[in-house]
C-alpha cells in the first residue's frame, strides 16, 4: 500500500476540519443530511449518465489501485535483468526458464518467457508494447469517471445552495434565522468543493501518476529482455536501464516527469543498498 497517498488524503480533511474549529465552528455544524444527499446522489448520478454503468464499476478498482505500491521498482529490475543477462551468456537462453518462477511479476515473466521461446524481437516488442498501451488506458478509465465526478460535484453544491437560498427568502417571517439559514444553504456548496478537491480529483492524478510509472517501469522491462535476448554485455544493459529512468525524470512535468522520478529515486535507493 503507498501510505503517502493515505496520509495525503487523511492531512488534507484534517486540514479543513481543524481550520473549522480554530475559526470558532463546531464539526456538527458540518453536518447536513440534506445537502450531502443532493451532492453526492447528484454527483453520481450525473457521473453515471456521462460514464454509464460499466465506467462506474471501474471505480472501486482504480481506488484501490490509487493506493497500491508500485510491483515493479527500477532497482530491483535492474539488478534482476543485469542477473539474468549474466545467467544467459554462460549457460544461454534456455537456462532462463529456471528462473521463471522466481518472477512475480506476470508481465515480466511473459517477456521472458517469449525470449527462452526465440520469439522474433519486433513481435515481442510490438505485443508487450500493445499490453502496455491497453492496460494503460484501462487504468486511465477510472481516472477520467473520477475526474468528471469532480466537475459535476461543485456544480450540484451550487444547486443546493440555491435551493436552500430559495427556501430561505421564501421563509423571511422570521429574520432572527436568517444568518442560520443562509449559512446551513452554504453547506451544500462546502460539500461539492471539499469531495472535489479532498477525494475525487486527487484520486484521479494519483491513478494517472500510477499508470504512467507502471508504464514507465514495463518499457524498461521490454528494454531489458530484448537486450537479453540479443546478447549484450550486462554492463551495458545497466546503463542502457539506468539511462532509461534518468530520461523519464528528466522528462516535461506532469504525471511523465513526475512518475520518472519516482523511478530514479528507486534505482538510487537500490544503488546505495548494493553498495553498502
Amino acid at each position: 500500500m503507498d501510505i503517502g497517498a493515505l496520509i495525503g488524503l487523511v492531512a488534507a480533511v484534517a486540514a479543513v476540519l481543524v481550520a473549522n474549529v480554530m475559526e470558532g465552528g463546531h464539526l456538527s455544524q458540518l453536518l447536513n443530511p440534506s445537502a450531502s444527499l443532493l451532492v453526492l446522489g447528484g454527483t453520481l448520478g450525473a457521473t453515471l449518465a456521462s460514464a454509464g454503468l460499466q465506467g462506474l464499476l471501474l471505480l472501486p478498482g482504480g481506488i484501490r489501485y490509487a493506493f497500491q505500491a508500485p510491483q515493479l521498482r527500477p532497482g530491483e529490475v535492474i539488478e534482476k535483468m543485469v542477473a539474468l543477462a549474466q545467467r544467459a551468456r554462460r549457460e544461454g537462453l534456455l537456462s532462463l526458464e529456471e528462473e521463471l518462477g522466481n518472477l512475480d511479476d506476470p508481465f515480466f515473466a511473459k517477456g521472458l518467457q517469449f525470449v527462452i521461446d526465440g520469439a522474433d524481437p519486433e513481435m515481442v516488442a510490438d505485443v508487450m508494447g500493445t499490453v502496455i498501451e491497453a492496460e494503460q488506458r484501462h487504468r486511465l478509465r477510472a481516472a477520467t469517471v473520477l475526474e468528471t465526478a469532480g466537475g459535476f460535484a461543485p456544480t450540484m453544491g451550487i444547486i443546493g445552495t440555491v435551493l436552500g437560498l430559495v427556501h430561505v427568502l421564501g421563509n423571511l417571517q422570521d429574520t432572527s434565522q436568517l444568518g442560520p439559514a443562509i449559512a446551513v444553504a452554504f453547506m451544500a456548496t462546502f460539500y461539492g468543493i471539499a469531495t472535489a478537491n479532498l477525494l475525487w480529483l486527487p484520486l484521479a492524478n494519483k491513478i494517472k501518476a500510477n499508470a504512467e510509472l507502471e508504464a514507465e517501469m514495463r518499457r524498461m522491462v521490454v528494454e531489458g529482455v530484448l537486450c537479453i535476448q540479443k546478447g549484450d554485455n550486462p554492463t551495458i544493459i545497466r546503463e542502457k536501464l539506468q539511462a532509461f529512468v534518468v530520461a523519464g525524470a528528466a522528462g516535461p512535468g506532469g504525471a511523465g516527469g513526475e512518475a520518472g522520478a519516482r523511478a530514479a529515486a528507486g534505482v538510487g535507493s537500490q544503488a546505495a543498498g548494493v553498495g553498502d
